[in-house]
């Protein structure tokens, strides 16, 4: 059983793990490599972010997200999100439920989209998810994210009316 519930102070040592996890692959987050402790979780869980985690029945966290506003102002109705999974916890649903989860929490705080201004074109399994959740391509940046294996490679813009 898995469920999804806000970030606590507690959750930030087990959420740096998945951060350091996920950027140590160096295929699909713009934080570099050598990204500390302290910038990562300032950054992930900071009072702007609406910050989640997945936990399942032991409280283990199998992945986290945050949604925020994409803009400021007259832009602030539209979300904006970032989404990790645990290494042990791939290929096992956690972001689609994450996903899910997102797309309501952004409906219950007042948001009329949700845009993803930078999704590695490489990566995908998180392009076909967002597919899948009825996210568009609106729009693809040349070169713009350094792959550890492929070079430069696209990105993508996806968008989603709620």
């Amino acid at each position: 059983m898995v469920s999804i519930r806000k970030y606590e102070e507690r959750d930030k040592e087990e959420i740096w793990k998945i951060i350091e996890y996920v950027i140590s692959n160096g295929d699909s987050f713009t934080y570099a490599l050598n990204t500390s402790r302290e910038f990562a979780l300032e950054d992930w869980c900071s009072p702007d972010k609406h910050t989640f985690v997945a936990v399942d029945k032991n409280e283990s966290i199998l992945g986290t997200y945050y949604i925020k506003p994409n803009q400021t102002g007259l832009g602030s109705h539209v979300a904006n999100g970032s989404y990790m999974v645990a290494s042990d916890a791939r290929r096992k649903g956690i972001g689609r439920l994450m996903g899910e989860h997102s797309i309501e929490q952004a409906r219950k705080l007042g948001f009329l989209a949700m845009q993803f201004n930078f999704v590695v074109k490489s990566n995908e399994k998180a392009v076909n998810l967002w597919k899948s959740l009825g996210f568009e391509i609106i729009g693809e940046i040349p070169d713009a994210y350094r792959h550890i294996d492929h070079g430069l490679t696209n990105a993508y813009i996806m968008y989603r009316k709620l």
